[in-house]
């Protein structure tokens, strides 16, 4: 599939009613369960969307758009929702990631990108120069990315319930 803006703008306004949709009001160790050390719940991962939302996608279009900033993106910290998060209920989570990602999408409508300013580049700090095309491709990729991994954490909270049936599941079989 050909890369559109449009259409990647349709799926990134459509993640934050997704989780809310799938996430708000349910009980808590659906939002808190995990697949084990190291591994992230459902509340983890949208904690990290919302980092994402605030100090990586918006910084990093801006870098790439205007030139007489360096283009050198900033590093990423992975895992600053486990700080940023803490206090947190799921609501604000969800509520601060509606926010966000209306006013980043705002921001992007508002650049008027056009096809010459996809082929611009930045640079990132792990794979190098990288063009605002894939920045936005990625953006997309990355929620659809998070959306599977809620899925499959909230999946396989159920794994041994399934009985026999759990070979037939895909989310959670192995």
């Amino acid at each position: 599939m050909k890369f559109d803006l449009s259409d990647s703008l349709d799926i990134l306004e459509r993640t934050p009613i997704i989780l809310e949709n799938l996430l708000s009001h349910l009980a808590l160790e659906w939002v808190v369960s995990n697949e084990g050390e190291n591994t992230w719940s459902p509340f983890d991962v949208l904690g990290h969307l919302v980092h994402g939302e605030r100090v990586d996608w918006p910084q990093r279009i801006k870098k790439i758009l205007d030139h007489s900033l360096d283009r050198h993106f900033e590093p990423f910290d992975r895992f600053a929702q486990f700080q940023e998060s803490q206090g947190k209920s799921l609501q604000d989570l969800l509520d601060e990631f509606a926010k966000l990602r209306q006013e980043n999408l705002e921001l992007v409508n508002a650049l008027n990108i056009t096809e010459t300013e996809l082929s611009k580049t930045g640079v990132h700090p792990s794979f190098g120069e990288v063009t605002l095309q894939q920045l936005l491709a990625t953006w997309v990729v990355h929620d659809l990315n998070h959306i599977s991994q809620i899925l499959r954490v909230m999946g396989k909270q159920y794994a041994v319930e399934t009985g026999p049936w759990r070979e037939n599941l895909r989310l959670i079989k192995n």
